[in-house]
C-alpha cells in the first residue's frame, strides 16, 4: 500500500511491516492528514510478504535455539530493505530495547531525510538483518506492543509536526515538552474561575517579563518533581554549555 500526495513531498518516510493497511491510520487526520493531503510530506507502506522467496509467502520461522514464538527471516526482511531503501535514508527499527526516541531525534529525523521504518512482529527479526542492513533500533517506552506499527506511528507524528508548514506558528513548537530539557509549563484558558480555582494573576497581568519568568519557572519545578532523570541529564550538560572557565591570570 502506498499513500501519496498530490505533490511531490520533500518528506517522503517508507515503512515496512506485515500490515500496510495499517497506514496512514491516525496520521490520515488532523495536522498530519493536512500536511500528508497538501503534499508537505508522503509516506510508502510496504508488505514485507511481498518479498518472501517462496509461493506461501512465509516471512518467519522458528528461533535458532528454541523457545516460543516465531523470528522475521534475515533474507526476506534484507530483500524488502534492498527493493524500497532510498539512497542516505536513516534506517529504524522499532524495538523496545532500542535506545529511546527523543526530541533531539525527532528534531534530527524531521531536518533530514525521511526515515525508512523497519515494524517488528513475533519474537522479533533476526540479527543479522539488523547488522548487515544497519538498522538502528528505537524505543517509544519500556513496554511492549504486538508490533512496531503504533511505535512507528509515533515516530512519524511527532515528525510531521515539525516540518516547515504543517503548525500555525513556529513557537508552537519552539516551547512544549523537551524542547529545552523540560518539561512544559501549565497552561490555562477563559473561563477565568473554573470550580472554584483561578487562573494564576501573572498570566493576566500583561507583564511579558514575568510571564516569562513564571512559565520557566514552573517548568523547572515540573522537571524537577516529575522526571529527575531530565534534570539531572540537563544539570551534567548545563557545564559543558556554558564552556570551560577563564582561568589565565591577568
Amino acid at each position: 500500500m502506498t499513500t501519496t500526495s498530490p505533490t511531490t513531498a520533500p518528506w517522503r518516510a517508507t515503512v515496512l511491516t506485515l500490515f500496510p493497511e495499517m497506514f496512514p491510520g491516525p496520521l490520515g487526520l488532523s495536522l498530519a492528514g493536512r500536511a500528508l493531503a497538501s503534499g508537505i510530506w508522503a509516506l510508502d507502506a510496504h508488505d514485507i510478504r511481498e518479498y518472501a522467496l517462496d509461493r506461501h509467502r512465509s516471512v518467519d520461522d522458528t528461533p535458532a535455539g528454541g523457545g516460543p514464538g516465531m523470528v522475521l527471516r534475515a533474507d526476506v526482511l534484507a530483500r524488502a530493505i534492498d527493493a524500497v531503501a532510498a539512497p542516505g535514508q536513516p534506517r529504524l527499527l522499532m524495538s523496545p530495547r532500542g535506545a529511546p526516541l527523543t526530541q533531539n531525534l525527532v528534531r534530527e529525523l524531521a531536518q533530514g531525510p525521511a526515515p525508512l521504518i523497519v515494524c517488528g512482529r513475533f519474537e522479533g527479526i533476526d540479527q543479522r538483518v539488523i547488522e548487515a542492513r544497519h538498522l538502528s533500533e528505537v524505543s517509544i517506552g519500556d513496554y511492549v506492543l504486538s508490533g512496531g506499527e503504533i511505535a512507528a506511528m509515533t515516530v512519524l507524528d511527532a515528525c510531521v509536526r515539525l516540518l516547515p508548514g504543517v503548525m500555525g506558528r513556529l513557537s508552537s513548537g519552539e516551547d512544549e515538552s523537551f524542547s529545552d530539557g523540560l518539561l512544559e509549563y501549565p497552561q490555562y484558558t477563559r473561563p477565568q474561575e473554573f470550580e472554584g480555582r483561578l487562573i494564576p494573576a501573572v498570566l493576566l497581568s500583561g507583564d511579558h517579563a514575568k510571564i516569562a519568568a513564571w512559565r520557566r519557572s514552573e517548568a523547572e519545578a515540573l522537571t524537577k518533581s516529575r522526571r529527575p532523570d531530565l534534570w539531572a541529564r540537563r544539570s551534567d550538560e548545563a557545564p559543558a554549555k556554558k564552556g570551560p572557565k577563564n582561568t589565565t591570570d591577568g
